[in-house]
């Protein structure tokens, strides 16, 4: 299964142009990734599932390290910023991966279908692990990598597909934390709304008081299951999404430091630069500098 899936994965690749990077499959919410060389990246990961086809990956969310190799997936419940690491690859055996985005509104249309609903976990439960792809599972993202190879069926038969996806998944042995992320009231329902306004937020001053109650929770709830949930308090969590859009404003929008800083929120362009230091592990101006060399 996974030599048929990573034919299939590097196939749509050349198809699209060939060499390394991310290729979409347009409006369907499906990635195949490729790389020929370890690399780094800083964003905030999607509800979706991460496949790694050929390589190894390890991501570092909070203090949280998880890697996941050949046929292993990382299964993503909410949005986390995160740094993910490509630490196997080469130009014999590149890197290979396939994302799949989580629909939430189909994914909660398969679940309502279900005769026998899977029983959330108790507690907080997991937003971000890795679990194996085989079985059924495998099967359907093979049909679905496939499906590429025909471009005019996609619109017609890629939906049934789809929701074939959620099946599985809701059917399999992730289904009680799976599940937590589209039945109400459950505590990542939850803390998700509370990220929702964070993230929409996120340069202004943190209001610990909205943000529990957006996820209709005391104070200490919510402190308590945001920890559980994403490995990092409320405040680290808005200071890794206001670095992250500050490096994005100086790589793409050529913004200096200074204006970066200031733009998601800092009032002293020293701090940034410390703590922008301490996240990324070199200074902003010299990383900006850095891929625009690269870039070249």
């Amino acid at each position: 299964m996974r030599s048929a899936l990573l034919a299939a994965a590097e196939r749509y690749a050349d198809s699209q142009g060939g060499g390394e990077g991310f290729f979409a499959v347009p409006d369907f919410g499906v990635h195949v990734m490729r790389t020929y060389e370890p690399i780094d990246h800083h964003q905030v990961y999607r509800p979706s599932l991460c496949i790694t086809l050929q390589g190894l990956k390890q991501i570092l969310v909070g203090g949280q390290m998880l890697s996941y190799g050949p046929m292993d997936c990382l299964i993503v419940g909410l949005d986390l910023p995160a740094r993910g690491r490509i630490v196997a690859a080469s130009g014999r055996t590149p890197f290979v991966g396939i994302k799949i985005e989580f629909d939430i509104a189909v994914m909660r249309d398969v679940l309502e279908q279900l005769d026998t609903r899977p029983t959330p976990t108790q507690g907080a439960g997991r937003s971000m692990f890795v679990s194996a792809v085989e079985g059924p599972l495998a099967h359907c993202v093979l049909r679905m990598i496939e499906l590429t190879d025909t471009p005019k069926a996609m619109p017609i038969l890629y939906p049934a597909l789809m929701r074939e996806f959620y099946y599985w998944l809701l059917t399999g042995p992730n289904a009680g934390d799976l599940c937590k992320q589209i039945i109400p009231g459950t505590y990542l329902e939850r803390i998700a709304e509370a990220i929702r306004l964070l993230r929409k937020n996120f340069a202004q001053t943190l209001r610990m008081e909205a943000l529990a109650a957006a996820a209709h929770m005391s104070l200490s709830s919510f402190h308590q299951h945001f920890k559980a949930l994403t490995s990092m308090t409320p405040l680290q969590f808005q200071k890794q999404l206001r670095l992250l859009e500050a490096r994005r404003l100086m790589m793409v929008d050529d913004m200096n430091v200074a204006e970066a800083a200031y733009r998601v929120g800092y009032e002293s362009a020293s701090q940034f630069s410390r703590e922008y230091s301490r996240a990324f592990g070199v200074a902003p101006k010299r990383d900006a500098m850095n891929v625009k060399v690269a870039g070249a």
